[in-house]
């Protein structure tokens, strides 16, 4: 208890809050927003795919309301005029990764009147508005694919530039209202080789992105970091633990110098040192005695030899 109670000072509980609410944030935020646009991309990819292979069919096959988000991407025909006059131009917008502006004409059909984006045209010089071909005014029979609406943000309605009616996205609803012009709800995608087309406008990739990864690699950081707090916590725990066993124990932070062992070679080290200091004592003894007994010392030492020869192989 003594060791959690150390944890409650403000540094240890301000990081725990950190690492919860981060884990929290990952696990309930960040992941599944985008897992959730993986699961939005992959869903809109096999609409795209399911669209594709189905053949063309006129629009009122579709029943009394066919501009459903269930039926985007879906190419259908439909038989009726186009209305110059109420034509629409959408600024700022990106066709093959270059600025671009997207042409709406209204579409008079005898059940209604639809939004039919006719295709891009570049920029003139800077950003200004090119001259546009003008659509063609008699009864005709269009394929287009339908699309959602694309909704307008706050500020950003039509706008009257150079003379001609301009919005940032495809809205029905705003363009009926800045037209005079009512229009059926979503737009049709006019597809390419008609008369009047402009621009194609490819069909998206169809790839999911990296949202999956990333979703992923928010779960691991989810994971990650509780444990990474773990691991410091048992880290601090260890260095408190050690330190309080050396202030107890004063001694056990210097302990006693191991002698050596007796085979060892700090021990064969030691006879050694031992046995030259023993031997050079002696030399140094017998040397003394030498030169201060003169020249009888000398005697006294060769009698002494030749009494040990005669005792050792006789006389």
């Amino acid at each position: 208890m003594r060791v959690l109670r150390g944890f409650l000072r403000p540094g240890w509980v301000a990081l725990a809050i950190v690492v919860v609410g981060f884990a929290v944030g990952c696990f309930w935020v960040l992941a599944p927003w985008q897992l959730g646009k993986n699961s939005r991309t992959d869903a809109r990819n096999a609409q795209i795919r399911t669209a594709l292979s189905e053949s063309t069919i006129p629009i009122t096959d579709l029943g009394s309301d066919p501009m459903t988000s269930r039926n985007d991407w879906r190419e259908v025909s439909l038989q009726g005029r186009f209305l110059p006059d109420k034509q629409v131009v959408v600024r700022l917008r990106s066709v093959s990764d270059s600025p671009a502006f997207e042409v709406l004409t209204p579409f008079r059909t005898a059940q209604a009147t639809y939004l039919i984006n006719r295709g891009y045209v570049r920029p003139d010089v800077g950003t200004r508005l090119p001259v546009i071909a003008a659509a063609p005014t008699d009864p005709m029979t269009v394929r287009a694919r339908i699309q959602s609406a694309e909704g307008t943000a706050p500020g950003r309605g039509p706008r009257v530039d150079s003379g001609v009616l301009q919005v940032y996205t495809i809205d029905p609803v705003a363009v009926s209202a800045a037209a005079d012009v009512p229009l059926a709800p979503g737009y049709l995608q006019m597809s390419t080789g008609q008369v009047g087309s402009l621009g194609e406008i490819p069909v998206p990739q169809l790839d999911s992105g990296p949202y999956l990864s990333y979703g992923l690699q928010w779960l691991a950081f989810g994971v990650m970091a509780p444990l990474g707090l773990g691991y410091f916590v048992v880290a601090e725990v260890r260095q408190r633990r050690a330190a309080a066993a050396a202030q107890a124990d004063p001694g056990a932070a210097h302990p006693a110098r191991a002698m050596p062992r007796p085979g060892g070679r700090a021990a064969k080290q030691a006879r050694a040192s031992l046995t030259a200091a023993s031997t050079g004592s002696a030399r140094e003894s017998r040397v003394s005695g030498t030169v201060g007994s003169g020249s009888g010392a000398v005697g006294i030492g060769d009698d002494s030899v030749r009494a040990k020869l005669a005792n050792r192989y006789g006389d």
